[in-house]
């Protein structure tokens, strides 16, 4: 599919609801299915996400399509997912905003594959490394774990999450994952044992009975041949399951504890029973075939006859008395079913911890952003305590949607003194208190019912129903007051039928108490407790003999409302982000879009609801601290009030941002760049100091050297003077006396050797003797003296080698009064009108730059100004310490050399320039003064002509 650019540039119907015209209910459906029929999958109503479960791969997720979302504007592009998930994570990386990602909808409407896409998009645009890396792969590879345990195939959906799932992802300062924490919710324990018509039990079980060849003895938990590869779900264990718990952190003995308890429950539930008759005339069951039950304790490594008690006796505890009474054959199966149950469910749990202590985060919390993947509403022809549950749940989900998006922002306007028509909606906390009120909610009457003494049924429960919520406007049964139902055929006498908001459903009461209660024996958990296996005394902590508690545990009912208020709490210390995940047709077929049924979800939903307070209300609001908090770096541009659109707004943030980031690091870079230098100049003070200790030592050396080599002469002179008469030795320094070289440094000449035996010390002697008159040479330099020599070093670092005519000035003295200022009458006036000491005084040529032609001047060069003046009367023509002038002179090089001694002692730096060609800017105008060779008709002068508005020649005679 070709990327949009915009959200309204070749768009299929209207991307964002808020934008239909005119908006019914009918061409809010007409607009769905428009999208859907081309595949446009996802719809905004403002910030909420419509996303509808296409029943086929579509090529709208690839790598290229998370480059086009990250870092885009919410409404830039055309409606995704990605989009959404780029939302929340940008608020939770530069916001520092907590974020959750609500995903709700019916089963089968696609929100575990929602979850999945949120999760990866975040994954892939988040940062990289290898730590990084490992945590998001770890992140990631706990879907699939829970995949193979906590979902199974049913009629809606092939692969329906039969828990709740809440995972909180953390991350650091910069965005980058840390690990996370998974809460579960509530199981669907009783799959384990039974299956609704056409579902499946959970995944796992088929995954590890891949390339059985007698699957269908396992038929007792509904694990035959008719249902062991369904809708393409099979996969080997070992290619999809254990790969992923060993990325996640299992060791191979957990995975080995697992595989051994799932096969424990597969052997377990071919364990059957039969009656056999007691002398009291109570029956006693019996284990039918003892090699299920043999070959289950020895994975488990429990005592087999200690098992095969506990499922035909009881021991019930009271204080200090122990009574034991016999189980039938049907308490025994209930027993079986219950140890089942337990040992699956306790097996999740366990496996949840064990992934939440590879994943979690050491130490402070940091930066969240939470994932919900929770079941949808469910509706089945036969629904039971798990619906009931299910359902309650959902409606939760739906009051924080209806209290964030419709109650929440109409009271709002209204707080803020807008002007406001209120939208009418269903508000269900009213079914939400039919449920959870402490006082006559069902949930507590069920407990109610579940911890009184007497007898205790079902049908007990449902009276109790009829007694307090007759009247209840939501609650419907044949027994309530409202005699219409006495007739009515499609509510049975075992059941009861809530009005929820997404539709009536019908509960049988059959199974409610015994599951609230959630009891299993205490033998059995004993029983467990003592078997030798690694992961048994962890999920039968209350077998332990020792630590044995009477009281009661708490009901199912009670633990589940209390784990999703504690989820309801978390989520409203987020900010909400909204997936609303719609099924469109009942077949889960591809590019059928049933309108009944879309209509039903969009209506209990609250869409139009929602599309009408956001097109009423406004698109965006924030409260004023955390707006001042986030924009008052801008205060200059933003400040009294703010004219333009918010995204200009967050651009300009981000430009200050990147403003204040280049000023923290030029500083940093300064700091750093000082430090090294200091840390360069100490190690220089170290180097010199070493380097003069060196040289010196040299120096010692050479003079030691040639030390020894005149006295080994003079004592080999004395030792051979009857060989060597002493008059030569005295010729030899008479002779080199008289012809001693001039007292000239420059002198290179020395008179020759005239014995071979002298050569050592003929070679010191001339070294030591222009030594001697260098000396002599430098003590005759007088102040003056010395810096006319300084001057003349300075022009030959500055001109030698880049000017033609250097070396024949080189000869020239610097005189620098060359007009004699203080005795020249014609310049005594001008004179006086300089305060400053005159360094040189000269007559220089001034280029007109019209035409070329030269004017005489006199220049005056100050340690301050610069002075030109008529060379005739005296008169002061320009004095100013800046600007261009074109001046043509023979003594350039003193001139430069002096300025830029002046310009030097002064701590400026100044750079000269010696080119053929340059540009001189006279006011407004830039002129290019170029260079030429001249011959011999041109004279020993430099001579000027102007060839156009920006040429001016220069010829100079040739040297």
């Amino acid at each position: 599919m070709e990327a949009k650019t915009s959200l309204l540039d070749n768009m299929i119907g209207v991307g964002d609801m808020v934008l239909l015209e005119p908006l019914t209910e009918e061409s809010f459906i007409n607009n769905l299915k428009n999208r859907f029929d081309h595949s446009e999958i996802y719809t905004y109503i403002g910030s909420v996400v419509i996303s509808l479960n296409p029943y086929r791969p579509l090529p709208i997720y690839t790598a290229d399509k998370v480059e086009e979302y990250r870092n885009r504007n919410f409404y830039e592009l055309s409606p995704h997912i990605y989009a959404l998930a780029d939302e929340a994570y940008r608020s939770l990386r530069d916001q520092d905003k907590d974020q959750c990602i609500l995903i709700t909808g019916e089963s089968g409407a696609g929100k575990t594959e929602a979850s999945k896409l949120v999760m990866s998009y975040v994954a892939a645009v988040c940062g990289k490394g290898q730590e990084v890396n490992k945590v998001k792969e770890q992140l990631l590879q706990s879907n699939p774990v829970l995949e193979a345990f906590g979902n199974a195939k049913t009629v809606r959906n092939d692969n329906s999450s039969r828990f709740g799932k809440y995972m909180d992802i953390e991350f650091d300062f910069k965005g980058d994952p840390l690990g996370g924490v998974i809460s579960n919710y509530l199981l669907e324990k009783s799959r384990v044992v039974k299956q609704p018509r056409g579902e499946r039990n959970f995944h796992i079980f088929y995954q590890l009975l891949s390339g059985s060849v007698h699957p269908s003895q396992y038929t007792p938990i509904n694990i035959n041949p008719s249902k062991h590869v369904i809708g393409g779900l099979h996969h080997g264990f070992r290619l999809v399951s254990q790969n992923a718990m060993q990325i996640v952190g299992f060791m191979e003995d957990e995975v080995q504890s697992v595989l051994e308890l799932v096969a424990a429950i597969l052997k377990l539930g071919n364990i059957e029973f039969k009656p056999e008759s007691r002398v009291n005339g109570f029956d006693e069951s019996r284990v039918k075939d003892k090699n299920d039950l043999k070959e289950m304790c020895e994975l488990l490594g429990i005592e087999q006859s200690a098992l095969e008690r506990a499922f035909s006796f009881r021991t019930v505890e009271a204080r200090l008395d122990k009574v034991s009474t016999t189980l039938n054959v049907a308490q025994a199966y209930y027993a079986r079913d219950a140890l089942a149950k337990n040992l699956y469910s306790r097996l999740f749990s366990w496996l949840v911890t064990r992934i939440n202590e590879s994943i979690k985060v050491r130490g402070l919390r940091k930066k969240v952003m939470g994932v919900l993947d929770i079941y949808g509403f469910e509706i089945f022809e036969d629904n039971s305590f798990e619906q009931f549950i299910i359902n309650y749940c959902n409606e939760k989900l739906q009051q924080i949607f209806i209290e964030l998006t419709l109650r929440e922002e109409q009271e709002e306007y209204v707080r803020e003194g807008i002007e406001w028509t209120n939208i009418e909606y269903f508000n269900n906390a009213i079914i939400c208190d039919l449920i959870e009120n402490n006082q006559n909610g069902i949930l507590a009457m069920l407990d109610e019912e579940c911890l009184r003494p007497g007898t205790v049924t079902d049908e007990t429960f449902l009276d109790k129903l009829n007694t307090i919520c007759a009247d209840h406007q939501h609650f419907e049964s044949r027994l309530s007051k409202n005699s219409k139902f006495l007739t009515d055929h499609t509510l049975p006498h075992n059941c009861f039928r809530i009005q929820h908001y997404a539709g009536k459903v019908l509960y049988r009461v059959e199974g409610f108490v015994d599951k609230n209660n959630d009891l299993l024996y205490r033998d059995l958990s004993q029983v467990m407790f003592k078997a030798n296996h690694s992961l048994m005394k962890l999920l039968f902590p209350e077998g332990n003999p020792n630590k044995v508690n009477l009281k009661r545990p708490p009901t199912a009912g009670f633990q589940f409302r209390a784990s999703v208020g504690t989820l309801m709490k978390n989520l409203l210390t987020k900010n909400p982000n909204y997936i609303r995940c719609i099924k469109p047709n009942d077949k889960k077929a591809a590019h059928i879009f049933t309108e009944s049924l879309v209509c039903h979800q969009v209506r209990y939903l609250g869409l139009m609801e929602n599309v009408r307070v956001r097109r009423a209300g406004y698109a965006f609001r924030q409260a004023y601290e955390p707006c001042l908090e986030r924009y008052k770096m801008l205060c200059k541009q933003t400040w009294p009030h703010w004219k333009g659109p918010l995204f200009t707004l967050e651009n300009k943030r981000a430009q200050c941002l990147e403003d204040l980031a280049t000023l923290i690091q030029k500083i940093y870079r300064g700091w750093k760049r000082r430090t090294e230098f200091l840390l360069m100049k100490r190690s220089q003070v170290v180097v010199a100091a070493w380097y003069r200790r060196y040289a010196q030592q040299k120096k010692y050396q050479q003079i030691k050297s040639s030390t020894i080599v005149v006295q080994s002469f003079i004592r080999g002179w004395k030792r051979y003077k009857t060989c060597i008469p002493p008059f030569q030795m005295q010729k030899y320094f008479l002779e080199l006396k008289k012809t001693l070289p001039s007292m000239s440094p420059i002198d290179k000449s020395w008179p020759a050797r005239p014995y071979l035996f002298l050569e050592g010390a003929h070679t010191e002697l001339r070294r030591i003797f222009h030594l001697w008159r260098c000396k002599k040479y430098r003590e005759q330099f007088t102040e003056q003296k010395k810096a006319i020599f300084e001057e003349k070093l300075e022009a030959s670092e500055i001109f030698k080698d880049k000017k033609t005519l250097y070396p024949s000035s080189v000869g020239q003295p610097f005189k620098g009064d060359y007009l004699e200022m203080k005795t020249n009458p014609r310049y005594q006036k001008l004179n006086n009108l300089v305060e400053e000491k005159v360094i040189l005084a000269d007559i220089v040529n001034k280029i007109n730059r019209a035409n070329g032609k030269g004017a005489p001047r006199v220049f005056l060069l100050t340690k301050i100004n610069l002075v030109l003046a008529d060379h005739k009367t005296g008169q002061m023509k320009v004095r100013t310490a800046k600007g261009d002038f074109l001046l043509s002179s023979e003594r350039l090089i003193e001139i430069i050399t002096k300025l830029h001694r002046i310009k030097t002692s002064s701590g400026e730096q100044i750079n000269i320039d010696i080119s053929d060609e340059f540009l001189v800017q006279f006011k407004q105008d830039k002129v290019c003064v170029k260079f030429l060779q001249g011959g011999p008709k041109n004279g020993n002068s430099a001579t000027c002509k102007r060839k156009n508005n920006r040429l001016l020649e220069v010829s100079v005679p040739s040297p």
